[in-house]
Formats: structure tokens, sequence, C-alpha cells
């Protein structure tokens, strides 16, 4: 079989799977990180600071374990780019922490929070404005706030990050396309979300920040999410694969017990998450919940999306408690925990991927992978011996795997698509999504538009929406 063959059949076989059916066998698609730099001879500063290493190293991987699926970079975080632009909160391998740890986010102080406690009118006004003018400046040791002296280094670090983020996001191409053609892999994800909340969390005003901002300015942060909510939904859909096959990466990071209580749970995570999801599933993308932390006490709550809508990836739930409250809506991974693979046996991790299979696989809908990202304190031993575990005994008798339909255009899913809601009725953002400086504006400073005033504006929204790309990709991915 070439690897073109090998490709098609692995990709049927990862589809059919998140639609929570049956394909021939369990698709196996390990979210490793520094995993593979153990594996490939490399450290973590290697992947790290050179993302192309970290190509080269998920490639061996996938070659040498024959996975169906993988991200073509689960490092993912790009430390060249980092250093261009002098975020604060990332320490480097090398630099902040020794070379061979993998790369950690620095959560700021609460009185140096990058968003202050008095600025939600700011952020909510215009949210492009504010990442730009507050806090872009705030995360950067290079960037100037407006009013101070755009230096030579100011300038320099907007160009070299904005260059470097162009050209790793183009490098994902090649390398998607290469693990294709020489190992016949699938692409796990395409796209990136995270939940308004956990956004004010993580990049904003810290957890500690937002914890007191629950309690004593609600409605402040109720309307900061909902102010986020139309630009990340557009993130999400705009990096999404057009073919529909593979889900949207959300990252879920500080929206369960016992980062917030269930009450927050309801009244902020939840209202500016579920519209979003569902606006994914009624154009036709599945979402990965790569539910980071416990999660059970909302498993009632996640019932409300679609079925099929959703991937639920188990972390710290227990994986036979998830399959027993979610698989009959939606298709599980994951759950084979961290600590096992890093410190276990191989005999202890053959014992428990052959319980997931009896008790999690059986019906399908289930694909094998780790509780968590994968970091270089997994032993290679034990990472062999689940793969092997799953590719020897997740073969499912007599199942034929079906054609690769996308799981929203099933017939069933289809009709529900229909009666999602989403993000439609919501109050729209003065400036559209994608939109930094509109083009009614910009029309009012030039000179009268001869010819083709058309071509003008189109060429012009193409050159501005960067700008909005910059920004919210600064603010999710790095």
């Amino acid at each position: 079989m070439n690897t073109e063959q090998l490709y098609q059949e692995r990709l049927n076989r990862y589809v059919t799977a998140m639609r929570n059916e049956k394909p021939d066998r369990i698709p196996i698609r390990p979210f490793v990180a520094e995993a593979t730099c153990t594996f490939a001879g490399y450290t973590c500063q290697d992947v790290a600071v050179d993302y192309r290493r970290a190509f080269e190293a998920a490639v061996r991987c996938a070659r040498e374990f024959g996975w169906d699926a993988v991200v073509p970079n689960m490092v993912y975080v790009n430390m060249g780019l980092a250093l261009a632009a002098g975020l604060r909160y990332y320490a480097i391998p090398g630099i902040q922490i020794p070379h061979d740890v993998g790369f950690n986010y620095i959560e700021p102080s609460e009185e140096n929070a990058f968003m202050k406690a008095d600025e939600y009118d700011e952020l909510i006004r215009d949210p492009n404005e504010f990442l730009y003018n507050v806090w872009l400046p705030r995360v950067s040791t290079e960037i100037s706030a407006p009013g101070n002296p755009a230096t030579y280094r100011h300038g320099l670090a907007l160009v070299r990050s904005a260059m470097a983020m162009l050209e790793y996001f183009y490098a994902f191409g090649p390398q998607i396309q290469r693990l294709r053609a020489e190992c016949g892999t699938v692409s796990a994800i395409s796209g990136i979300f995270k939940a308004p909340l956990d956004i004010i969390a993580d990049k904003l005003r810290g957890y500690v920040g937002l914890v007191m901002d629950l309690h004593t300015q609600p409605k402040k942060v109720l309307q900061a999410c909902e102010a986020l909510m139309p630009h990340l939904c557009h993130v999400g859909l705009a990096t999404a694969d057009p073919n529909k096959l593979v889900p949207i990466g959300f990252w879920m990071h500080r929206g369960c017990v016992p980062f917030i209580n269930p009450e927050h749970f309801k009244s902020h995570f939840w209202p500016t998450l579920k519209p979003i999801i569902e606006e994914f599933w009624k154009n036709g993308h599945q979402t990965l919940f790569y539910a980071e932390g416990k999660w059970k006490h909302h498993f009632e709550t996640f019932r409300e999306l679609p079925d099929r809508s959703i991937v639920f990836h188990c972390d710290n739930d227990d994986i036979f408690e998830v399959h027993r409250k979610l698989h009959d809506k939606f298709a599980i991974s994951g759950g084979i925990p961290n600590t096992l693979l890093s410190i276990g046996k191989p005999e202890e991790v053959r014992e428990f991927c052959l319980r997931v299979i009896r008790e999690v696989a059986a019906d399908g809908g289930y694909i094998a992978d780790a509780s968590a990202i994968m970091q270089n304190d997994t032993r290679i031993e034990n990472l062999r011996m689940m793969t092997d575990t799953f590719r020897e005994h997740g073969v499912y008798s007599n199942a034929p795997t079906p054609t690769p339909i996308p799981p929203a255009e099933l017939p069933d899913s289809v009709s529900s698509r229909k009666q999602v809601v989403g993000m439609a009725g919501r109050p729209q953002p003065k400036k559209r999504p994608g939109v930094c400086y509109p083009w009614e504006e910009k029309i009012k400073e030039l000179p009268p538009v001869t010819g083709n005033p058309d071509l003008v504006r189109r060429v012009w929204e193409e050159v501005d929406s960067y700008g909005a790309m910059y920004i919210w990709q600064m603010l999710l991915s790095f």
C-alpha cells in the first residue's frame, strides 16, 4: 500500500470514529509535544526555539510509530516569534529555564496583570484597539504604548514578529503535506479556539484577577466575554478545515471546578461558549473539547450540544465515567494517564489500554491518546506500548470503514444543524470581526478613487485583515 492509500485509510478511520461510529479499528492520534524531541534526539530547546526541528521530530515519530493522525507541531508556540516580540509571559528553554525543560507560561502577579480591573470598558468598546494599544505593549519588552516614542526596537519587534508569524503559519501547509506524503498521516486538528472567559483568565486579567472580578464586577466580566465572542468565533471559523473533516481545536483551561464555581460556569462561561460551538457546528465543523482538568460537574450541560458536534477529550476525568455519561452523544478521545506513561511500567500501560479497549472503545467512537499533551517525561517504551496495544487489540471484527463524510453532513446531523441558533441574533460589534480599520473609514482619507473602486476596496480589506490576524493569533496562539 502506498502512502496516499494509507493516508486515505487513516483519514476514513479517524473521521468515522469522530462521527461516534465504528471504523475498522481504533484510530491512534497521540498529542505528542516534547515527547517527539526525546525520540528524535533533540532537546526541548531545539523544538521550542526552532520550529523546523519540531516539524522534523513530528515527522520522524509519525513515520516510526505509524500513527493515524498527529498535530503537525504540538509544541506549537514558536519561541523564535516570542523572542522577536519580546513576550514577557514565556520562559524559554535555555534562557529563563534549563534547555532540557519544556517552555513555561509565566502568569503575572495580580498587580502586574496585563489588563487592569478598571479597563473592562476599553476592552468592551473595541477589543482590537485595546489589544494593540494596551495589551500588546504590556506583554512585550519591545513595543511602546501610545504616547511614548515609537523606538527603533518597537518597529523592529512589530515587523520581525509579524514576519515570523507568517513564515511559521505558511510552513504548516508543507508540513501537513509532508506528513501525508512521507508517512500517510492525517493532520489531527485545524483551527484554534478558546473560551472568552479563559482568554480573560489566561492573557488579560490573570486567574486571580478574573476570580476577584467575578465577585466584584460580574456584569463587566460578562460584557467583556460577550465582546470577545464574535472575534473568537471568527478566528475559529477562519482557521478551520475547509473540507470540514478534522475538528477545530478548543483548549479548555479555567472553566472547570475548582477554578470557577458552578454558578459562574452557568452565568459566564457557558452562555458565552455554547453559541460559538453551535455556530461552528452550524457551519459544518466539529469542535475538539480538549478538556484539561476535571469537567465531570458539567457533563449534563455539555449534553445540550447537538449530537456529534464535539469530540470530548478526557484529561483528569475518569475515562470510564466519561464513556458512561457522554458516549451516546459524542465521540471520546484520550484518557490514558500521563503519569502511567511517565513512571509506569510497559505492562501496566498495556493492561490499562486493554481495559479502555474493552470498556470504552467496544462500540466505536473512541480515539486513542494520552490524557494530556505528552511532554519529555513520557517514556518512549510506554508510548510504544500504548501504540502497539491499540494497534494489535483495537481491531473491530467485520467493521468496514465508511466513506469519510464530514460529521456535520450526515443526514441526522444536517437536520440538527438547521435547528441550531448559534450566534444568530446576537449584537454585532461596531467593527466586523477580522477588521481593524474599516474601508469606510479608510476611503475618507483617500482622494476620489477612479477606475475600479471595488478592486481597491478588496485589496485594502485583505491587507487590513492581516492586522486582525496578527493580534488575535498573538492572543490565542502565542
